[in-house]
């Protein structure tokens, strides 16, 4: 895949953004939903679509899954095999909306703030179905549109031509649990803001269990 795709000048700023104070926190939370609703165990085949730099990959590999990382930029993959070597042999390059491989391929399927590039997100969400066995898991995480941070990062957008939420789908709980063929659940994580006193996040989360307001968008899928 030659052509030049949205994240390919991104890796070393993504990952970058994880070590800021705020950065750190959000992502302690998105792992411990994404955690929670995937539950990887030992020799489970992954397939971690929308893999990116392997933030999440690694996760799921040091639990001992087999996981096979995707993404349409191979710039974040090649950043994510220098920065891990247990990457090297497990990457691939394409579109997840369109996924290489035969149907029943894995045991769970996840997919991890990917489906908000997305326009069609049913047709996605249906291809993770189609790569997951019968009585496998498959678990989508996106940007929630009824968060104050989806509000902000619209009216930022609109003052910036180049941002890259300019090419993002906001969805909500209802939207993501109507994107799939299959009854799920829905949580969401990240209820504080940047705004907020470092000191103060782990409480504003412990508030916002259970509201469906949180920037991280979770829901889980059973298939039968």
């Amino acid at each position: 895949m030659t052509e030049k795709q949205l994240f390919d000048d991104w890796p070393e700023r993504y990952d970058r953004w994880f070590d800021t104070p705020v950065g750190k926190a959000v992502l302690r939370y998105e792992k411990e939903l994404t955690l929670e609703l995937l539950s990887p165990v030992q020799g489970e085949q992954i397939l971690d679509a929308g893999s990116g730099t392997g933030i999440f990959t690694r996760e799921f590999l040091v639990r001992g899954a087999d996981v096979v990382g995707l993404d349409i930029s191979w710039a974040m993959l090649r950043w994510a095999m220098v920065t891990n070597e247990a990457f090297s042999h497990r990457m691939v390059t394409a579109d997840m909306a369109l996924l290489p491989f035969a149907d029943g391929a894995f045991d769970k399927t996840v997919s991890v703030t990917a489906l908000e590039f997305i326009e069609d997100e049913k047709k996605a969400v249906a291809e993770l179905f189609r790569v997951t066995r019968p009585g496998g898991i498959i678990v989508v995480a996106t940007l929630n549109s009824l968060s104050p941070w989806a509000t902000r990062r619209r009216e930022n957008a609109r003052q910036d031509r180049e941002s890259i939420f300019n090419r993002v789908f906001f969805r909500s709980p209802s939207q993501l649990l109507a994107a799939a063929p299959a009854p799920g659940i829905v949580r969401t994580a990240v209820h504080f803001g940047k705004e907020d006193d470092p000191a103060d996040l782990d409480r504003i989360e412990r508030e916002g269990q259970g509201r469906e307001t949180g920037a991280f968008l979770a829901a889980r899928w059973e298939k039968t």
